[in-house]
């Protein structure tokens, strides 16, 4: 996958609040896993745990938008962009950065709505638990952020790319992988012969 500086120094910590994101998905199937066997065999139950569930998937959500955009996992529609000349491509994948950035500026922003909105209430959740909602929302808002600079970091480069006339190694960055960088990100491994034949 190709990297810059800048991919170098967001890389790790997308990648690292990814990993405690993960954690605590594996964290919660243990406790489903605990409930279930509760439920059938000890007559016990944890009460609240999809409403924990659901606190955890939007959070690990927001945070794994950020990582999902330093490594291009995002989809993209490029029927008509490969299509282009590196010129060109090279402009429409600037604009959708910048315009992914802006996206993420105001999904931030929403969130800071329903935070600020909990904490001036004093909201908790309609459930058994009561958990005061600016916890989970706290940490979502958190990825989300997180999720805006890594945009807006990666929209001025790509904008800078641009005007200093990089389109090539722009797209690179910036652009939809091509089918031999998924499949050699699937594989882990170099794809000579393939890489040869792409080339002739």
């Amino acid at each position: 996958m190709p990297s810059s500086p800048l991919h170098n120094l967001l890389n790790p910590v997308c990648r690292f609040a990814a990993i405690l994101c993960g954690w605590g998905l594996l964290g919660l199937s243990v406790l489903t896993c605990v409930e279930i066997v509760g439920r059938k065999f000890f007559g016990f139950s944890l009460n609240g745990i999809d409403e924990v569930g659901g606190y955890a998937l939007a959070i690990s959500t927001a945070f794994g938008f950020a990582l999902a955009l330093v490594r291009r996992a995002h989809t993209r529609v490029d029927l008509l962009l490969v299509s282009l000349p590196p010129k060109a491509q090279a402009v429409l994948n600037a604009a959708a950065a910048v315009v992914l950035a802006v996206f993420a500026a105001f999904m931030a922003e929403r969130g800071y709505a329903v935070l600020s909105e909990s904490l001036e209430f004093r909201s908790v959740s309609n459930s058994p638990l009561q958990v005061p909602m600016w916890l989970p929302q706290g940490l979502w808002f958190v990825g989300l952020v997180l999720f805006a600079a890594v945009a807006a970091a990666l929209a001025v480069d790509a904008v800078r790319r641009l005007l200093r006339g990089e389109a090539r190694r722009m797209n690179a960055l910036y652009g939809p992988p091509t089918v031999l960088e998924e499949i050699k990100e699937e594989l882990g491994t170099e794809l000579p012969d393939m890489n040869r034949r792409a080339a002739q």
